[in-house]
């Protein structure tokens, strides 16, 4: 189980199937005193949790999340190729309080780590 901040709007994509995606980046917290830096971590969520994600997760909210881990293999323009691991998330619960939910919240980790 994972508790952190979201990085940014949830990026959402409605499919002719009814389907719904909805993918986010998750900054968590290291438990670690040498480091302020948080590990971030990218989402897929589908159906009725990415549309609950859709029209309630701002950046800055505060969500747990459980899933399982994939790796999505991509290729660059420039013919290089890599592995993007994804949690797709089974489970995702809104948690803290209005005030938490603030998108100022997560400008502290900066946004050049994804």
């Amino acid at each position: 189980y994972l508790v952190g901040r979201v990085g940014a709007d949830p990026d959402v994509r409605y499919f002719e199937s009814g389907s719904v995606l909805c993918k986010l980046t998750l900054a968590v917290d290291r438990r670690s005193r040498n480091s302020e830096k948080p590990d971030w971590f990218n989402l897929e969520i589908w159906g009725k949790t990415a549309e609950v994600a859709a029209n309630y997760v701002r950046k800055g909210s505060l969500i747990g999340i459980q899933g399982a881990l994939k790796i999505d293999p991509l290729t660059t323009r420039d013919g290089h190729n890599y592995h993007k691991p994804v949690i797709r998330v089974d489970r995702m619960d809104l948690l803290g309080s209005k005030r938490d939910n603030d998108p100022s919240t997560v400008d502290r980790y900066g946004e050049t780590e994804f």
